[in-house]
């Protein structure tokens, strides 16, 4: 007996990483909104273009005392505008805005790939050229309106609505040609609960900056990485963690050779279960256990002595060095020998 699916607008997309993300799909009435934004917005910037160039032509009519000299070249211009505008606003704004135009950024949704890539420009280029095509049928203003003439149209989009009711995703026929489509831009998501089971990692954390700010997408990178890193052998968890480690590394000063798992679930934990606590209090709470007496940064502790005292100049220098026959390196580095099967 085959399962019926539940009637839903959430839609399951697999990345060619093999990583699963689910994604709301944007129906009409979330999607009618933009576009007509979008029409705002396209005229505006049309008026915004026109507008001095209709008066510098003007000014230059009055001050070389030569009527309508201009005329020509103002509406040619007027219409190259009003082309350009008209038919690659959507297209420019969703490549190098990710996805988004102004009315789909104030709507909340965005366009993405079928398989949960952002948008290329290729594919926001043949969506929005087919977009003439998802707005038919016509309907004349003639029809209700005597005296107007009959190129006076507007635009039903039954065809483009039709082909939304009728697509799993919800794709009019510009999305089904550019493999595209369109999804609400989630605004909050579920913080992870998972725990860390790791004692060094509360402890390197304390080396974090405290003010180290963790950007949406890359939290949400965290949770994931997080969240599948046990079904990963642990080579595969630092290939991966890697080419995100790195640049990381860099900027908050730690090593080069430290593990980047560890830094991969450091900074999950700093990002989602670490509280809010200053960091000396943060210090005495945590035990440092093998780290308590060495630092994971670039630069040793400076230390200047007043009074026989020592004071800690570099934030390495906050725990006091305590004998240990641990070797650090040992305990930052990769476990390749604990880990390896």
């Amino acid at each position: 007996m085959t399962s019926i699916r539940a009637l839903d607008t959430t839609i399951e997309v697999i990345t060619p990483e093999n990583i699963s993300f689910d994604y709301q799909l944007a129906g009409p009435f979330r999607r009618l909104p933009a576009y007509l934004i979008d029409i705002v917005s396209r005229w505006c910037l049309i008026v915004l273009f026109v507008l001095p160039l209709y008066l510098s032509s003007l000014f230059f009519d009055i001050f070389t005392m030569r009527n309508l000299v201009t005329l020509p070249f103002f509406v040619a211009v007027t219409l190259l505008v009003y082309f350009v505008i008209s038919w690659f606003y959507g297209t420019l704004m969703e490549t190098y805005f990710n996805g988004r135009t102004i009315g789909k950024w104030i709507t909340g949704i965005r366009v993405i790939e079928v398989d949960g890539r952002p948008i290329t420009g290729r594919s926001a280029l043949l969506r929005n050229l087919l977009r003439i095509a998802d707005l038919a049928p016509m309907y004349a203003i003639s029809n209700v309106a005597e005296g107007v003439p009959p190129i006076y149209m507007i635009p039903t989009g039954m065809v483009g609505l039709g082909t939304m009711m009728l697509t799993r995703r919800m794709q009019r026929l510009g999305d089904l040609a550019a493999g595209t489509m369109v999804v609400i831009d989630e605004k909050r998501w579920r913080i992870p609960v998972e725990t860390v089971d790791d004692p060094r990692v509360p402890a390197l954390a304390t080396y974090l900056p405290a003010d180290l700010r963790i950007s949406r997408s890359m939290a949400r990178t965290l949770a994931v990485y997080v969240d599948r890193r046990g079904a990963m052998a642990p080579t595969r968890r630092r290939e991966i963690a890697r080419h995100l480690i790195d640049p990381i590394l860099e900027k908050v000063g730690f090593r080069p050779e430290i593990d980047p798992d560890l830094m991969m679930y450091t900074l999950y934990y700093h990002a989602f279960l670490r509280t809010e606590v200053a960091v000396s209090d943060t210090q005495d709470q945590v035990d440092l256990g093998v780290l308590r007496g060495h630092s994971p940064l670039r630069t040793s502790s400076v230390v200047c002595k007043h009074d026989n005292d020592a004071m800690p100049v570099e934030r390495s220098s906050h725990v006091k060095s305590e004998p240990s026959d641990i070797d650090p390196a040992k305990s930052l580095q990769v476990k390749s020998r604990e880990e390896r099967p």
